[in-house]
């Protein structure tokens, strides 16, 4: 494994605080000692932490580093996270301000504005993993709820998460009139993901039912095939909208990220938290399919859990762990030995490298929920217990 790049300290897809949620794992496992976890966190809190709202989001900043050192449940970091939870509730609150009056005004967001990776969705998996219901989680829940409401723009109603230029941040005329993503990573799964597992926990906002029915209709209306053969197109642009025919004629890789996995599983969650037996058969038969099909697996080139194996199968795993279907634990275990095979690179991170691999197989030939709960800020975990707390500080 490489060494953590300079300046990446408290960034949990590719840095410290994501290295140190394997040894936040692996000690609440008792494999390791908590020493190394104390070792990662001063490395984390060496320097002073991002928090603005520009730039603070789950996978980078206070949010990272808190999301880090409360799975940790450790003790010693009570008073850190305290510190940590007054900064990152300014800027959340700042970050919904500065949203709200965007949608006054009739604009379209940026992606950033409201994904798991950057944005809102993110920063609500964080409160929802830290606090549980909690008044700032709600005012999360309802601007995501007002994001399913349609913007007016250019004379047509497009919909509220119509992100404005493109999905690489590279200008392209494809996407000079903005773009709508499905992926859990940085397009409309992510909000529809912690919608659910917010209901799943019993906290909602008015209007939470319905946007989750609205988000899982747009996903119905852009499905392609059903039953075993169902995917989703990982981006459209405004002519593909206008048209309803994708330019993607066929699934590409089943990655967490932007693929079928976290779509599904998305709806898979929606399914269970409205108690729509339909919906959680579908999504669970695209899981499958997506996860069987030779030709899809052939794009996972890599064991990463973003774009590669890891992430499919630990997918698979958390809905088997919800629903105890057997079909998609095999497949999950099939997935994972998959991902034994495959080198890794000499990247560290988790969400690419070895560390994402290594969380994914540590529970053996079948991957299974986190025991700390790692892997909430992926948006693939039911709703389970919060990490145990340490009575020891050693």
């Amino acid at each position: 494994m490489t060494a953590i790049p300079a300046g990446q300290t408290q960034s949990l897809g590719a840095g410290t605080a994501g290295h140190a949620l394997l040894a936040v794992e692996r000690a609440h496992r008792q494999m390791a000692a908590w020493r190394d976890v104390h070792r990662l966190a001063q490395t984390m809190t060496g320097h002073p932490l991002a928090a603005h709202p520009d730039t603070g989001g789950l996978f980078h900043g206070a949010t990272a580093v808190a999301f880090t050192l409360h799975t940790a449940g450790h003790p010693a970091y009570a008073d850190a996270l305290a510190t940590l939870d007054q900064a990152i509730n300014t800027m959340i609150r700042r970050r919904l301000t500065a949203a709200h009056r965007r949608i006054d005004a009739q604009r379209l967001p940026q992606a950033g504005e409201y994904d798991l990776i950057s944005g809102i969705t993110g920063l609500g998996v964080y409160l929802l993993h830290r606090h549980g219901d909690h008044p700032l989680l709600r005012d999360c829940l309802t601007y995501l709820v007002r994001l399913t409401e349609p913007l007016h723009i250019d004379g047509e109603h497009v919909p509220g998460w119509w992100a404005a230029g493109s999905p690489d941040r590279h200008a392209h005329p494809r996407w000079s009139a903005g773009h709508a993503g499905f992926g859990i990573a940085h397009g409309v799964a992510g909000p529809l993901a912690l919608l659910s597992a917010a209901m799943q926990r019993a906290v909602t906002v008015d209007g939470h039912a319905a946007a989750i029915t609205h988000l899982c209709a747009w996903l119905d209306q852009w499905r392609t095939g059903s039953g075993r053969d169902a995917w989703w197109p990982e981006v459209i642009g405004r002519d593909e909208w206008r048209t309803r025919q994708p330019d993607q004629g066929a699934p590409m890789r089943p990655s967490w990220c932007y693929g079928t996995p976290g779509i599904a599983r998305a709806q898979h969650l929606a399914g269970l938290a409205t108690a729509d037996p339909g919906r959680v058969h579908t999504a669970e038969q695209a899981l499958l399919g997506c996860a069987t099909d030779q030709r899809q697996l052939a794009h996972l080139d890599s064991p990463g859990l973003c774009h590669g194996a890891a992430g499919l199968a630990h997918t698979l795993g958390c809905a088997a762990t919800d629903t105890g279907n057997p079909e998609l634990r095999t497949a999950a275990a099939a997935v994972l030995a998959r991902a034994r095979q495959q080198h890794p690179g000499t990247d560290g991170g988790l969400l690419e490298g070895v560390t994402g691999v290594l969380l994914t197989t540590i529970a053996g030939d079948v991957p299974q929920p986190a025991v700390s709960g790692w892997d909430t800020c992926l948006l693939v975990r039911g709703s389970t217990a919060q990490p145990p707390i340490r009575e020891t500080t050693t």
